[in-house]
């Protein structure tokens, strides 16, 4: 039954992906903010067959935690479920991605449309400047920036060096940083064609102010924050706590 839940899946996003970027691109004249509004049925169609089709649903846990105002959103990454879910939660979002993304066929074609922020992630503090300038535009702009601070997904139960990036722009901006904790990779894993049913948990924290506090501090705190809540979301996963059980 999985098999054949995640074969569907991969026709409809086969079949969806180049008809909505050729949607995009016959409406290539419209604003920026215009194309990001287009594309929301996809993502919400998307939504609901990853709901109905995979069988995968998901709960949000701290929704009270959300500002009334545009924030840098800074996101635990295990599978793609939250690069969907995220634009649901969260009113008017932007992604900041890496620039290799937009050679892919179709999607890449659609993320250059979109008033997205592609960096190349090796240029080092040059990458940091235009994270910083092109997310306190968006953030003008009325839009939440969306990032995920290992730089990739990350299989549950491992976890990469948290990258600067996002808490640079929130100290840029004065912004609030919302730090996310989730558990997607349980049921949808790290490239693989098989996705199993259940209910991933989002789990939204409190709101950072970094007012008065350096990019290193802040993002400490949100490592801190999320990796403590990712070992309350999924405490089989945590290597410490089973190499400390008798």
């Amino acid at each position: 039954m999985n098999f054949l839940r995640s074969a569907l899946f991969l026709l409809y996003m086969t079949i969806s992906v180049p008809l909505v970027v050729f949607y995009l691109l016959l409406n290539f004249w419209q604003s920026p903010r215009r194309r990001r509004q287009l594309v929301e049925p996809w993502v919400r169609a998307t939504l609901w067959t990853i709901k109905h089709v995979l069988g995968i649903d998901w709960r949000v846990e701290g929704r009270e935690n959300i500002p009334d105002r545009p924030c840098v959103i800074l996101s635990k990454h295990q599978s793609a479920l939250e690069t969907f879910a995220l634009q649901e939660i969260f009113a008017d979002t932007v992604y900041v991605y890496k620039r290799e993304l937009h050679w892919l066929p179709f999607f890449g074609w659609g993320l250059r449309l979109m008033p997205f922020i592609a960096i190349d992630r090796a240029a080092g503090k040059a990458a940091l400047a235009e994270v910083a300038q092109k997310g306190s535009d968006r953030l003008r702009e009325g839009y939440s920036v969306i990032i995920f601070p290992e730089g990739t997904r990350v299989a549950p139960g491992e976890r990469k060096r948290y990258k600067i990036g996002g808490a640079y722009l929130a100290v840029a901006a004065q912004a609030p940083v919302v730090p996310i904790a989730l558990d997607s990779g349980e049921y949808w894993p790290k490239r693989a064609f098989l996705k199993r049913p259940g209910t991933v948990t989002i789990r939204i924290g409190p709101p950072i102010d970094p007012a008065g506090k350096t990019p290193e501090a802040v993002m400490a705190e949100v490592e801190g924050w999320i990796e403590a809540e990712m070992r309350k979301i999924a405490p089989h996963r945590d290597r410490h706590a089973a190499a400390e059980s008798p």
